[in-house]
């Protein structure tokens, strides 16, 4: 699926400030920190959306925390390897467009446009593998049967709300005994698990099912459903398998990162990991990293309470990209936070601090400091970036601009401070 278009990034190195360090990042399955990656090679894979309702603020935040540690990886000279999915097909969508009464195909494109469109404007470096779950139907459903074949999955007759019988559904088998216990990569426990299971749809009252934790792997055929000829018969993938299979598909297991919010810690993460080992793979990732929440009217930000920042809806309204990324930067990326709209004027008045800073005239270049190893420090430092909008704001008190320090606000913390224009 096409992307978007990537922004430059300087080369430090190549402007004679040498390579930085590895970051050290907080891996979720460890509960404390990992230096990744070990050898010259990062890769991570990032949840992408569902698209309706695209892009808010709890996105654009997820977004660019992994965009960040991208940066710092490429800094630091690594080969970086990225992909993301879009779940293109799904209930939740599904739901939208009939409300809507649009074609769902036409509103999943529709909003992955408006994701370019925001993900562009904010300066996030895209995927190198952009994909979208409807074209990858059938390595799904192949999967799938081979978890069928292993005794990793089981089916369950599917019927209609008037007892019909529509084939059958394909289910994941958490009670089988794997390398990890269910709930070990996202440290979740028993009771918890089966309290997300309900809240993110996993039907865990479903007659047949041995286990309430069991997820929906293939759902066959139902009436005014899309639907797909496959191994498996007509139907469609269930959630978290997709993502299993396109990141094994694009990056290999393990890859370094397994990226998304804090609410995909479980179920999605969690089995995403456990159908990558039913898959024949050691493991799915080396770590698992989930950013923050983001709050709006004292509530978490969500498409179905409806309680939706909209970055598009921001732009137009005349925020600059560029205030709208600091606003977001100036929240650590593991940080649950609420906006509010006094935040992204307080990140527009920086900006424009920092704009009149890059254009005064330096008398005498020679005597110049750099901030990047201030930005170096802070961000290898589990990504902080509000430290370092932090340095930076007092490196400008101190010191003049450089070509260096420039530079390295443009390549680590995404703000070309050459091409913003002012208010």
């Amino acid at each position: 699926m096409r992307s978007w278009q990537r922004p430059g990034v300087p080369d430090l190195d190549r402007l004679g400030h040498g390579a930085g360090e590895r970051p050290s990042v907080h891996d979720v399955r460890r509960d404390g920190r990992a230096v990744v990656p070990a050898g010259p090679v990062a890769s991570m894979y990032t949840c992408g959306i569902t698209p309706y309702d695209a892009t808010h603020l709890g996105h654009a935040f997820t977004y660019l925390a992994f965009d960040t540690l991208t940066r710092v990886w490429l800094d630091a000279g690594l080969d970086v390897r990225t992909a993301m999915n879009s779940t293109d097909v799904d209930d939740p969508l599904l739901e939208r467009a009939a409300r809507d009464g649009v074609d769902w195909r036409e509103l999943a494109e529709r909003q992955q446009q408006l994701f370019r469109d925001d993900m562009e404007a904010l300066r996030i470096l895209p995927p190198d593998s952009w994909v979208a779950v409807t074209e990858r139907i059938q390595p799904i459903a192949d999967a799938v049967r081979r978890m069928l074949d292993t005794g990793d999955a089981y089916a369950l007759p599917a019927v209609g709300e008037d007892g019909t019988p529509l084939g059958e559904d394909v289910l994941f088998d958490t009670t089988r005994q794997r390398q990890f216990p269910m709930g070990f990569g996202s440290r979740t426990g028993a009771d918890e698990m089966l309290e997300l299971t309900r809240e993110f749809g996993g039907d865990p009252d479903r007659p047949g099912k041995r286990s309430p934790l069991d997820p929906l792997l293939w759902r066959a055929e139902r009436p005014g459903e899309p639907a797909w000829d496959s191994v498996l018969g007509r139907g469609r993938p269930g959630w978290h398998v997709e993502c299993t299979v396109i990141a094994m598909q694009e990056l290999h297991t393990p890859f370094t990162v397994a990226a998304g919010g804090r609410d995909l810690r479980f179920p999605h993460q969690e089995m995403q990991g456990h159908h990558a080992l039913a898959l024949g793979a050691r493991m799915f990732s080396e770590v698992r990293l989930n950013a923050g929440l983001v709050a709006y009217e004292g509530e978490k930000m969500s498409k179905s309470l409806g309680n939706l920042v909209l970055v598009s809806r921001l732009l137009q309204q005349g925020a600059r990209p560029a205030a709208v990324r600091l606003a977001l930067l100036a929240h650590h990326w593991r940080e649950d936070w609420e906006w509010t709209d006094d935040q992204l004027e307080a990140a527009e008045q920086r900006l424009d601090r920092w704009l009149e800073w890059s254009t005064t005239p330096d008398d005498d270049p020679s005597l110049a400091e750099s901030v990047v190893p201030w930005l170096r420090v802070t961000l290898h430092d589990d990504l902080s970036t509000p430290a370092a909008l932090q340095a930076v704001d007092a490196f400008i008190q101190r010191a003049p601009a450089d070509e260096g320090s420039l530079a390295a606000i443009d390549a680590l913390l995404g703000i070309d401070l050459r091409s913003v224009a002012r208010r």
